[in-house]
């Protein structure tokens, strides 16, 4: 019977080094292994250093290991056409338009992806699957899709007979399929989840209450490693010393209130990439191996970046440009790399050099309170201590509960109880959520310019940062090519020409110096730029400074650092600012005003020439 593997956690805390290792592990231990990456933004690929892509393919160097990138979009087309096919010699035309057009819907591209993940668990050949899933919000919200689509099934059913992808005959089976991938999953004897964190605040409090949620839908987590710990060979100079004490505070902490057996793995002074290096990895996750090659020195190239320029041209690109009315900060970039940090400080920046600033985030993980140390609700809240700044977040729950409420009040005014019936069916579809939440964004991107300066977002993980600000510009190409012409449409389109005006709006990237997170946003940058959105900067985070780098191996971890700083400027055409590895965490209002001032140096934001 085929054991399914799961690792989830924060972006960039290493799941997909830890499920790649994992994965390697039980391949080399003679076990037929697939390994599946259910993130939208892979980062399988590169880490293997190999292509992999949406067809299952082996990996050549490891015997007994195939891998699987599911991509939404290639599923979404699969989809649709497995589903009309059939359908085309028994309806007419007029229908089959019908349900052509309602499989163009946003949703088609969330089901199929969650169809291919289902279908991951549906293969006896092999002895073992290892997921690598997306980001801890949007896992969960996979997660919880089986048990959503089959009460949606049943409750169409007992209906109208219509889901949102069409008439319920059309989904014949899915219930059956999502009731048993369920059934497997809440089957300890077959499914263990395992989370990964780093000894950090924001990882492990994302993890506690991720744990609960599962439990909620009744899938019991198994193991936590904790990834990125200091090891003896990192020295014992102050600052390391300092960083080791935090780490040891955050370690204990994990073991009482997550309540999981816990796996501390070493911070590795160099990057994992390729089989020969998860290899290494496995050894010293699985076996407890040593890593004793950073005792000679190393000669470390410090990258030529001017920074005092680029903190220029930054400083005019998160304030509003002469003569318009607002400005909208877009913070994006792989999980974990700091995104919310950055947003938080830049909006203190703003909020400090008298712009009325709102931080809002994106992300269903939603850690701007913890950054603040204050709460923050759906609703904007001033922050204390900061005078023009307000926080708050965009709860997809939340915004789906109020989503229907509207959409149903102002049907009232035109249908009947019968009309309206079927639209509450309609909306209590799975896919709602999401739209919902997109409103939501489109609220705060076109209609706040009398109320804030300064909107800076924190958004989710990259890849659902790119459907986020793609779907404007899908939905609004659907509705040309229906030659629609209605509010919604023109909301579409006042979106697309703002998030393209550089004077209006600043996508900013945040990396930490390695291939990874680079190349990932590289990926996305140039994605954006087709869409006419530019790159405005890039924020390089978590760099260890020059003064810090006492032992063999924190110079070869800024060796490698400075030689993936060194490409940036170029890979992005955008200026790069440079935040140093810290002995402290940056959390609340005194340290996030201490990080603008890294970022952006001590100058006031407002300078525009």
């Amino acid at each position: 019977m085929t054991q399914f593997l799961f690792f989830s956690g924060k972006g960039g805390v290493g799941k997909t080094s830890m499920a790649a290792a994992t994965a390697i592990y039980h391949a080399d231990h003679g076990r037929r292994t697939l390994i599946v990456t259910t993130d939208p933004a892979s980062n399988l690929a590169d880490v293997f250093m190999e292509p992999i892509g949406a067809a299952i393919k082996a990996i050549a160097a490891v015997p007994n290991l195939d891998a699987l990138e599911i991509d939404a979009r290639q599923a979404a087309q699969e989809y649709r056409d497995r589903v009309l096919e059939p359908l085309r010699v028994l309806m007419p035309q007029a229908v089959m338009d019908v349900v052509a057009e309602q499989l163009n819907s946003p949703c088609t591209e969330e089901i199929a992806s969650f169809d291919q993940f289902i279908a991951c668990m549906e293969k006896p050949e092999y002895d073992v699957v290892v997921f690598d899933t997306a980001p801890t919000g949007h896992t969960l919200r996979m997660l919880e899709l089986p048990v959503d689509w089959s009460r949606h099934i049943t409750e169409a059913e007992q209906g109208s007979g219509q889901t949102c992808m069409g008439p319920v005959s059309f989904l014949a089976g899915a219930k059956e399929r999502y009731d048993q991938a369920m059934a497997a999953m809440r089957d300890p004897a077959r499914t263990r989840f395992i989370f990964v964190g780093q000894p950090e605040a924001t990882p492990l409090g994302e993890i506690k209450r991720a744990k609960q949620e599962l439990e909620h839908i009744g899938i019991p987590a198994a193991e936590l490693i904790i990834n990125g710990v200091l090891p003896p060979e990192a020295g014992d100079d102050p600052f390391i010393t300092r960083r080791r004490l935090l780490q040891a505070s955050y370690i204990g902490k994990a073991s009482a209130d997550v309540g999981l057996p816990l796996r501390q793995v070493p911070l590795l002074p160099i990057e994992i990439r390729g089989v020969s290096g998860i290899r290494r990895l496995a050894s010293v996750v699985y076996e407890g191996a040593g890593f004793s090659d950073t005792d000679a020195p190393v000669a470390v190239q410090e990258a030529d970046l001017d920074l005092d320029s680029a903190r220029a041209l930054v400083r005019e690109r998160v304030q509003p440009f002469p003569g318009d009315s607002q400005r909208i900060v877009l913070v994006a970039g792989k999980g974990g790399v700091g995104k919310t940090s950055v947003a938080a400080a830049l909006g203190i920046r703003s909020a400090e050099a008298g712009q009325r600033t709102l931080v809002i985030t994106t992300d269903p993980a939603a850690h701007l309170a913890a950054v603040f140390q204050q709460p923050v609700g759906t609703e904007a809240t001033p922050i204390e201590g900061v005078a023009n700044l307000w926080a708050a977040r965009i709860d997809p729950k939340a915004a789906l509960a109020a989503y229907k409420d509207r959409l149903i009040t102002d049907a009232r005014a035109t249908y009947s109880d019968e009309m309206i019936g079927i639209l509450k069916e309609q909306l209590d579809s799975p896919c709602t959520e999401e739209m919902a939440a997109f409103n939501e964004f489109l609220t705060y991107l076109i209609g706040t310019e009398d109320r804030w300066d300064v909107i800076v977002f924190d958004t989710a993980p990259t890849g659902h940062t790119l459907r986020l600000l793609e779907l404007p510009i899908n939905w609004e190409r659907q509705m040309a090519a229906h030659d629609q012409a209605d509010e919604t449409r023109s909301r579409y389109q006042a979106a697309i020409a703002k998030l393209r005006d550089p004077r209006k709006t600043t996508v900013s990237f945040v990396v930490y110096p390695e291939a990874t997170p680079i190349l990932e946003a590289g990926r996305a940058s140039a994605e954006l730029a087709e869409l006419g959105i530019p790159t405005g900067f890039v924020v390089a985070n978590l760099v260890v400074p020059a003064e810090a780098a006492t032992s063999g191996y924190l110079t070869a971890r800024r060796s490698m650092q400075q030689g993936h700083l060194a490409g940036v400027p170029a890979r992005f055409a955008a200026p790069v600012l440079v935040m140093p590895l810290l002995d402290h965490e940056l959390l609340g209002v005194a340290a996030l005003r201490e990080m603008g001032q890294k970022l952006l140096g001590k100058e006031g934001v407002l300078t525009h020439d």
